[in-house]
């Protein structure tokens, strides 16, 4: 038998009740279903669930990854650069690597995605936003940020919250 390279993880049944939850309630959580260090650091996949309403994280861009929003229930509202669309069951929303970004709920019911992030390493930071007691100021989610090559932009995040009515 020969060993796969870039695998460090074997196959198995990720079970609805498995991956650790992290988040609020009220707001978005998220399920880690596999890490990158599952997927020889090619690919995450986290799950977001929203509570209607509820803005997933600010206004942002990365520089090393390409985010792929899968629908699975409800409205997903997005902002892709100077465009706003909202994606529905079945729909994949491309967020694609130095484009900014940001996504909802666009419904008054509960949603869910699976997000894919190739290459792996932007989940740890979901993982350490989900674990945060009190919202970061600008100075401590630019901090937070810096480690994985993530800007936000707060100003921009303010006009979509109010635009739109959502929670963050």
């Amino acid at each position: 038998m020969t060993e796969q390279t870039g695998a460090s993880a074997g196959a198995r049944v990720l079970t609805a009740q498995d991956g650790l939850v992290v988040g609020d309630p009220a707001g978005v959580r998220d399920r880690f279903m596999i890490d990158g260090k599952d997927a020889g650091n090619r690919f995450a996949l986290v799950q977001h669930l929203f509570a209607p309403k509820a803005l997933a994280a600010p206004m942002h861009r990365h520089h090393k990854e390409d985010e792929y929003t899968y629908v699975l229930r409800g409205r997903i509202g997005a902002v892709l650069g100077d465009e706003e669309v909202v994606g529905e069951p079945g729909d994949l929303i491309f967020k694609p690597r130095n484009q900014w970004h940001t996504f909802w709920n666009a419904g008054d019911e509960p949603a869910s995605v699976l997000e894919i992030i190739s290459p792996a390493g932007l989940e740890q930071f979901f993982r350490a936003l989900g674990t945060m007691t009190e919202p970061p100021d600008p100075e401590a989610l630019a901090a937070l940020a810096a480690p994985y090559e993530c800007d936000a932009d707060l100003e921009a995040t303010s006009r979509i919250v109010e635009r739109h009515g959502l929670a963050f």
